[in-house]
């Protein structure tokens, strides 16, 4: 029984040229209709063969991810859907988009969301993600295909709920996670273990 979180392809979206900030929105936009430009990796295609039930984010970046795969998702849910950045209306400086990318998520993590879901609110519907992950995880093996900001803020509640992965989820195109569960007799021999060493 296995919960894999994995983020989806490459977008065919440009991050060349300058932008203020107030174009980003437009910039955001067209990013969330993108399809992706790349193909999966081979321990993509590995892990996307053993799931049994897959689930996905309805943004054409996560769905056209499984149409690489050869995969169709079994549940479209906007659970699963990427966190928006904040939108800030100043038409000066312009800066190159991935630059806007990362001062606007800093932005919003440290607490601006404007119109846009807060950082407490994506935690939530993160609580919930993870919640009806492991629903599903009782049937089978689960596959997410997702992205990267929320992928995370799953990954921190999915842990809560007794879930280890050997890594935590990661923030590169194609990048996976695989999360088990760990039941009590698991828990108490690793505190065992610890006992022991210390």
């Amino acid at each position: 029984m296995t919960i894999t979180l994995m983020r989806h392809g490459k977008p065919h979206r440009s991050l060349t040229g300058r932008r203020s900030a107030l174009a980003m929105a437009q910039w955001c936009d067209a990013y969330d209709l993108a399809e992706i430009c790349d193909k999966p990796t081979d321990s993509s295609l590995r892990l996307a063969a053993q799931a049994d039930i897959i689930v996905t984010s309805p943004l054409p970046r996560a769905r056209s991810s499984l149409e690489r795969l050869g995969k169709t998702a079994s549940r479209i849910d906007s659970l699963y859907s990427e966190v928006a950045l904040p939108v800030i209306p100043l038409a000066f400086p312009t800066l190159p988009p991935f630059v806007w990318l990362l001062l606007l998520r800093v932005i919003w993590l440290l607490g601006y969301s404007g119109k846009v879901e807060s950082y407490a609110q994506a935690k939530q519907r993160a609580v919930k993600a993870a919640g009806r992950l492991s629903e599903l995880a009782q049937h089978g093996n689960v596959l997410l295909m997702g992205h990267g900001i929320m992928n995370k803020l799953i990954s921190r509640q999915l842990r809560k709920l007794g879930w280890r992965g050997e890594k935590h989820a990661g923030s590169r195109h194609w990048s996976s996670a695989v999360y088990r569960k760990i039941n009590s007799n698991d828990r108490k021999a690793d505190k065992t273990l610890l006992r022991g060493i210390g």
